[in-house]
């Protein structure tokens, strides 16, 4: 199977999975109690603490440890609703659920500020909404399109108002340099499972200085900021995901995953007619390929590919026993045809040149195939979810 489904998870590289196993195996001992193998596991959570700081230039001590990026957000949300003025909060439209759905539950109103066709967002529209506003937060990279938004732009504006910006950074770390002193934002939230560590491990960057309520209660664990027991081997896998990341971005790893998405793209587009590229070709994650397709489901097209050992995923999310365009393209306003016929491809440190070109054929042959059976116009296909 050729994996290019990274924005979904990446597998955990070998040398992250060889510092992991041991905290399984043997680092059982609770980190917060006081015998010397307790001891020694809150050294290596905080060895880690300090690799994912150096990493995203924080402090050790503005790095909080969680289950992954949808409680890293649904904390920083709710702080932030909890400890800003009366305003309003503006979150972008094309943000991930864990923000959406987060968004909704807040006691104060939520407004959605919308993108450019190219799926970033309208800073002069931002401007407008500024004033009166409690805090923002924009998305660094979005999960679908890959498109990159202008965070420290967003940062610098939001500023000049007072008010405070969290962005889930959840696809973007691992893919792009990503500097949280550097860009200015005031929380940011990560997940390791996808910059090869494992899952159910996430941080939460909190600059110092931030006002900031807990989101779990009980004991006193990260600072009193998350409590639980903490996850002792998943930390320090996240630890080194970051530290390999550090390594990656300074021998530019980021301009290897281009030429693998720029390889993929370029056969599909020469040999392949009806062929597009989904968001805004100068800003957007080096893995990232979102593209649609004329005349072809995307239904049928990933049963195809999953038959031929491809794993992608569909640009489209299934609703109510149909596809329907996902929130991203509607807010983007791609038309719902070219919706329903786009997949993303989604490029990992672990792949090569040679799966890169590989997948190239065997999507323009299942394309190819899909067109035959379909005829010239988007067919019957259907899936159905549950």
């Amino acid at each position: 199977m050729i994996h290019l489904d990274a924005n979904a998870s990446t597998p955990i590289r070998a040398e992250i999975l060889e510092a992991m196993l041991p905290w399984l195996r043997d680092g059982y001992a609770n980190p917060s109690g006081s015998h010397r193998e307790a001891k020694r596991a809150r050294q290596a959570i905080e060895h880690a603490r300090s690799q994912v700081a150096g990493w995203l230039g924080a402090l050790p001590e503005e790095i909080v440890f969680t289950s992954g990026g949808t409680e890293s957000i649904n904390t920083a949300l709710r702080s932030l609703d909890r400890n800003t003025g009366t305003g309003h909060g503006l979150v972008s439209a094309i943000e991930h659920s864990a923000v959406l759905r987060c968004a909704e539950t807040l006691e104060r109103e939520v407004m959605l500020m919308p993108v450019n066709a190219g799926g970033r967002l309208e800073l002069d529209l931002l401007a407008r909404g500024l004033p009166g506003a409690a805090f923002v937060s924009v998305m660094a990279a979005n999960n679908e399109t890959g498109v990159i938004q202008p965070l420290a732009e967003i940062c610098a504006m939001a500023k000049a108002h007072g008010v405070p910006v969290h962005t889930d950074a959840v696809q973007a770390a691992g893919k792009m340099p990503f500097n949280v002193r550097g860009l200015g934002v005031d929380l940011a939230s990560f997940s390791a499972h996808k910059f090869h560590g494992p899952k159910g491990v996430g941080a939460l960057y909190v600059r110092c200085g931030t006002a900031f309520t807990p989101l779990l209660w009980g004991g006193s664990q990260e600072g009193g900021r998350r409590s639980g027991t903490e996850n002792t081997a998943g930390i320090v896998a996240m630890g080194a995901a970051a530290s390999l990341m550090q390594k990656l971005q300074e021998t530019g790893g980021h301009g290897q995953l281009a030429n693998l998405r720029d390889a993929f793209e370029n056969k599909l587009l020469e040999e392949l007619p009806g062929v597009a590229v989904n968001g805004d070709l100068r800003h957007r994650l080096p893995n990232t390929s979102h593209l649609s397709f004329d005349d072809c489901e995307a239904a049928g097209l990933l049963i195809l590919l999953d038959e031929a050992g491809i794993a992608c995923s569909a640009g489209s999310s299934c609703m109510s026993g149909r596809q329907r365009p996902s929130h991203v393209q509607v807010a983007m306003g791609i038309e719902e045809t070219r919706a329903r016929s786009s997949l993303r491809f989604s490029f990992s440190t672990m792949n090569t040149m040679g799966e890169a070109f590989a997948a190239a054929v065997m999507v323009s042959r299942a394309v190819e195939k899909l067109r035959r059976v379909q005829g010239s116009g988007v067919g019957p296909v259907q899936v159905y979810c549950t």
